[in-house]
């Protein structure tokens, strides 16, 4: 899949799991149901929480291909981002291995969580937290450079955005603790599981390679699906980069989008946007 759809989906999951909205679509196509609820509401947060959300559920949702030299990431912010994917590459054992398994989704979940423990207490902005701030510049800058939020040929301009946000972040965290770790682990699974529906897969229990029984190889729907080198693969969207894939992540971009969007009408209003999901239309 490739990098702008991977970040458009992991603000989509964001989305989904943090709001429920009521929409009504029949006000405007007659024949249409009347009403229609958009998102799983499961995460009680802020429509701030919404939003910071989803941007660094972006950029989580590229942390996978950290492991390539040539992915989006990479690209993202040099110098720092192409000396950060050499490394994590070689650690991981190449492209699609370590990065892109339970093992990977544990190890960003928990630099999540440990950095989030890292507060500060102020006298201007009361407890501020620095760890997820510096995180969320990398992750936001990625997120920024994927999605084509500005021209290439500002190179410099990813750092712009992501430190605007990591600097929002630091001082206006969302007071729900639990929301940076939760964000990167929803980004880098949303990651997994797209890779998984194009033809490459992956191997979800990396370092242990399943392999497949030689007899199960002339089943060719087992033989789509587990592949030789025992990744995992469901290819519905084909190749990375397919007519299917465009298809799909459209819809899912808006989706995205207009969520954003409509939490951030709902900044001044307080509360959870669960809560103030009353109707659109």
């Amino acid at each position: 899949m490739m990098g702008a759809h991977h970040a458009a989906c992991g603000a989509a999951a964001w989305v989904a799991a943090t709001t429920r909205i009521e929409v009504h679509p029949a006000l405007l196509i007659p024949g249409l149901p009347e009403s229609v609820t958009l998102g799983l509401g499961l995460l009680d947060v802020s429509p701030v929480g919404v939003v910071t959300g989803a941007l660094v559920t972006a950029g989580a949702a590229l942390l996978p291909d950290a492991d390539h030299h040539n992915a989006t990431i990479a690209h993202s912010l040099p110098p720092l981002s192409n000396l950060l994917c050499a490394g994590i590459g070689t650690i991981s054992g190449g492209h699609r291995r370590g990065t892109h398994s339970l093992l990977g989704v544990a190890c960003f979940v928990a630099v999540a969580f440990i950095s989030g423990l890292w507060t500060v207490d102020t006298v201007d902005f009361g407890t501020v937290y620095p760890g997820a701030g510096v995180l969320t510049v990398l992750l936001v800058s990625f997120a920024a450079k994927a999605l084509k939020i500005i021209p290439d040929g500002m190179r410099r301009s990813p750092w712009a955005v992501g430190l605007t946000a990591g600097a929002f972040v630091t001082a206006f965290a969302p007071e729900e603790q639990f929301w940076f770790p939760l964000a990167v682990g929803i980004g880098v699974v949303v990651h997994i599981l797209g890779d998984m529906l194009t033809t490459g897969g992956c191997n979800p229990v990396y370092p242990f390679r399943l392999r497949r029984p030689r007899n199960l190889a002339k089943l060719p729907v087992v033989a789509q699906v587990w592949r030789p080198n025992g990744n995992i693969a469901v290819p519905v969207l084909g190749n990375a980069g397919s007519v299917r894939e465009w298809c799909l992540l459209v819809p899912v971009s808006l989706y995205a989008i207009g969520g954003i969007g409509w939490a951030v009408s709902r900044i001044n209003d307080g509360g959870t946007v669960v809560a103030h999901a009353s109707g659109l239309g």
